[in-house]
């Protein structure tokens, strides 16, 4: 079968690996031997092939940039079920979850590694769908994978495909430190965008929910409304993105780090209604569901409507808007959410999973 313009781009869909004779992952293609050569060669060169990939080392040999001071370095693990989801997969949701994480360190991304672990009888083609993927996540984020691993294990043994990322990223010269620690009283919190759409879609396909309206993951890469903020010199001091646990437990993070306490405003915090009237049904709070392509902004009160301004030039934040402040040293690490009665009550963390499985 031969195809164009596939999940994530313009794409052959056809699996270069001989299927007649290798329909499904085997034991021997994680083995170090002439299957798993072919594997490597006629798969991931095929389809991430760049010229670190092609000095074929132990590791690859990264050019240093001139105007760079820092190396911002991360890693993450890849466990989602089921392995595509609406607006996504987990080849795409591995590149994009690790660029973002050096995003919110003010780092442009200049290489990432690909660990898969591989189930025994794993179809081929799916595969090769998650390789491709992988590789357009790589194009539309402006970084490339540098170097990988693939391991096999038994049937049983693996949940079809698990991928491990880590990514290293340049950080200019002249970029101010980004951090809990830099968060100053009186900041603006300021959010990227609507809350709780990768977690709703993930467990609805998972659990094979339907809705009268088709709720899209928001995974997507930060890179470019990230730089766009640090080029502009902001003053800028903190920024985080929204993956498991949500904005509640990014801020919680956020708020025991710093020392100081954060007030938001309920009615401030976008929730589409689709999601809304999922988390209502299901019994989750969009507060602590899962986000791929959404962040906070911790910055001063002077920069803030320039920052709105950048943030809504780009489509992944187009919905950029306030939603709190930062109080003093007297309140404590506390989040608080005001109603829109006026009364306070305090945002906690999770004491446990809300929505297992959902990166």
């Amino acid at each position: 079968m031969s195809s164009k313009g596939g999940r994530n781009g313009s794409f052959d869909l056809s699996c270069p690996i001989p299927l007649s004779d290798y329909p499904r992952v085997t034991l021997a293609h994680g083995g170090g031997g002439r299957l798993m050569h072919t594997l490597i060669e006629k798969m991931f060169m095929e389809a991430l092939g760049n010229s670190l990939l092609e000095q074929k080392h132990d590791g690859a040999l990264i050019e240093p940039t001139a105007d760079l001071s820092r190396l911002a370095f991360t890693t993450d693990s890849y466990v989602v079920s089921p392995l595509f989801f609406p607006g996504g997969d987990i080849g795409s949701l591995a590149v994009f979850g690790t660029v973002n994480d050096l995003a919110m360190c003010g780092a442009k991304p200049l290489a990432l590694s690909l660990g898969l672990i591989l189930e025994e009888g794993l179809d081929m083609q799916v595969l090769w769908l998650v390789v491709r993927s992988v590789a357009d996540a790589c194009a539309r984020a402006g970084t490339v994978i540098a170097t990988g691993d693939t391991k096999v294990v038994e049937r049983g043994k693996c949940d079809g495909l698990y991928i491990n990322t880590a990514g290293v990223g340049a950080i200019s010269a002249d970029a101010r430190e980004l951090s809990p620690r830099a968060v100053r009283e009186g900041d603006c919190i300021i959010l990227s965008g609507d809350l709780g759409r990768h977690g709703i879609a993930v467990m609805a396909r998972r659990e094979g929910i339907s809705f009268q309206t088709s709720i899209d993951s928001d995974l997507a890469p930060l890179i470019a409304p990230v730089s766009g903020l640090v080029d502009a010199g902001l003053d800028l001091h903190c920024l985080r993105d929204l993956t498991r646990g949500g904005l509640a437990s990014a801020l919680n993070e956020i708020a025991g780090v710093s020392g100081l306490g954060f007030r938001i405003e309920e009615v401030g915090v976008p929730v589409v209604e689709e999601v809304r009237g999922a988390c209502e049904i299901l019994g989750f709070d969009p507060l602590y569901v899962a986000n791929e392509g959404r962040f906070v902004a911790f910055v001063s009160r002077e920069d803030a409507d320039e920052c709105l301004e950048i943030l809504r030039k780009h489509e992944v934040s187009s919905g950029a808007c306030v939603i709190g402040e930062v109080l003093g040293n007297d309140s404590g690490p506390v989040v608080y959410i005001r109603s829109p009665i006026g009364s306070d009550r305090v945002l906690d963390m999770l004491s446990g999973e809300q929505l297992p499985r959902i990166c």
